[in-house]
């Protein structure tokens, strides 16, 4: 790419600021040992995307912002949702065809902010992942159990997440869940492409069910009224409450257009993922041109098949009579249609299978490209002789989501996930802009449009749902920040390779 225009040398900045040039990360991953294997396409990428995003929310979530939230027009949610991760995307495409190396956000962050902002969002993003990955097992774990019970097999409740006394035990499916597809993750990126694409497949025919059959038991009566009147929330108090409630000491409603908004910050958990699209740029044959199209076809397929399947199901049952935890198999139950209901079920389990893998994924192409750069131990940046795989950290990181995934006690992390994503794509839209003014002489395949105009809406909307999640989310996150800083400080910082001249 050239020899990059004069400018002050990094090493001579502040050293948490210094910045990695794009040519630099690019020319890493050209070290035979440090180098991954060129296998996906256009397609893939996109079945990647299309797989991580069709899951927990369109199976969960749908029914409990209708019933609590915005009533039929929860609908309008997703389509809000969808515009902050949109605004998002187009950042993301640019400079995933920019900088096409593994790390996502991490990478991004380092080439245009500096190394402390990249250590952060890479930090960031290693939680982020672990927990989604995990609780998706064990929903997953959840399905089977059911499906398993209905055919007249039942688990020790031991190994099934709970104890005979009613404590906590050992969740074994989920546990061997994340083993199994960790053992995926290692053999290659090819074979796990084709593993997806068939689960997507299912998943995507079992998403069409839930509309096309759906519509035969639609009730007109059912939309009435379309966006129902607002209604105080009653409010939290303490950590429990929205930020934004603490900031103003104005208690958000449920329902009316607040309903929308408030729905959109919890539907938006739906779609989190499509930004590992960009982690595995490093591993596409052309990314300058297929990471963009996926990042963005990924977006559009998942937010036509959402507001597809909220209007037909707000349809077929009073949204307060709507399930909260199997909404769409339960909405067929309730219209005497048992065989789409167990149909439903099976392909939500199938579906939540690639979730697990693309989430555990992206998660070990973040840490290899934090251990490449020598802000983690540099063995784990090892990629397999055979497989061309980062096989060290795939499999230690895969053992420590199987094991939090046997253990876990909690039920929901969503909002934890959430920050931590809205975050990434706070960083993101910054550097969009820093690296255009930095090196404007850098080929871009894919420009986001209407600079800054678009990155400042990508960081306002992110920031908004932010300050609707509550407090103590906002706690929890900066505990896991201050962790970082203290290993990043006693290890990253002083084996840095950017920052040893290497």
């Amino acid at each position: 790419m050239g020899t990059p225009p004069h400018r002050p040398d990094d090493r001579a900045r502040s050293p948490l600021l210094r910045t990695k040039s794009v040519e630099q990360s690019i020319r890493d991953t050209e070290e035979p040992e440090h180098a991954l294997r060129k296998s996906l396409s256009a397609l893939d990428l996109t079945v990647f995307g299309v797989g991580v995003v069709i899951g927990t929310g369109i199976f969960v979530l749908t029914g409990q912002v209708a019933r609590s939230y915005a009533g039929p027009a929860v609908a309008l949610s997703f389509v809000a949702a969808s515009v902050v991760c949109g605004l998002a995307g187009l950042c993301y495409a640019e400079f995933a065809s920019t900088v096409p190396v593994a790390g996502s956000a991490y990478t991004f962050s380092y080439a245009s902010i500096g190394e402390l902002p990249a250590w952060i969002i890479g930090w960031d993003l290693v939680l982020e992942l672990a927990l989604g990955c995990a609780v998706v097992a064990v929903g997953w774990s959840g399905y089977i159990r059911s499906l398993l019970d209905t055919a007249g097999a039942t688990l020790p409740q031991a190994l099934a997440g709970t104890s005979p006394g009613g404590g906590f035990g050992f969740d074994l499916l989920a546990f061997l869940l994340v083993l199994v597809i960790t053992g995926v993750l290692v053999v290659g990126m090819k074979l796990s492409a084709r593993v997806t694409s068939v689960i997507v497949a299912v998943k995507v025919v079992v998403v069409l069910i839930v509309i096309f059959a759906g519509l035969g038991y639609v009730k007109s009566a059912n939309y009435h009224p379309f966006l129902p009147p607002a209604q105080p929330t009653g409010g939290k108090n303490g950590l429990g409450a929205p930020l934004v409630q603490l900031m103003t000491g104005y208690t958000p409603t449920t329902f009316g257009v607040w309903g929308i908004f408030s729905a959109a910050a919890v539907v938006f958990f739906a779609f989190i993922g499509f930004d590992i699209v960009a982690t595995a740029a490093e591993e596409t044959h052309r990314p300058q041109r297929d990471v963009p199209r996926g990042i963005l076809g990924s977006l559009i397929i998942c937010t036509v098949l959402y507001v597809a399947v909220s209007v037909v199901v707000t349809g077929m049952e009073k949204y307060t009579r709507l399930s909260v935890d199997a909404p769409l198999a339960d909405a067929f139950k309730a219209n005497n249609a048992p065989f789409w209901a167990g149909l439903i079920s099976f392909g939500a389990a199938i579906g939540l299978t690639s979730v697990c893998m693309i989430l555990l994924l992206g998660q070990s192409r973040v840490f290899f490209a934090m251990s490449r750069d020598g802000l983690l131990p540099r063995m784990f940046s090892q990629v397999h002789p055979n497989y061309g795989t980062p096989y060290r950290s795939t499999l230690l990181l895969g053992v420590i989501v199987a094991v939090v995934a046997g253990f876990t006690s909690i039920s929901e992390l969503s909002e934890l996930v959430n920050i931590g994503t809205l975050f990434a794509f706070v960083v993101v839209a910054i550097g969009v802009v820093v690296l255009r003014r930095t090196r404007p002489d850098l080929p871009r395949a894919f420009r986001t449009p209407l600079v800054p105009l678009v990155p400042v809406l990508s960081v306002a909307a992110s920031l908004w749902l932010m300050i609707n999640l509550p407090a103590e989310t906002w706690l929890r996150f900066g505990v896991w920040m201050l962790v970082g800083l203290v290993v990043y400080f006693a290890y990253g910082k002083g084996h840095s390779r950017l920052g040893r001249g290497r």
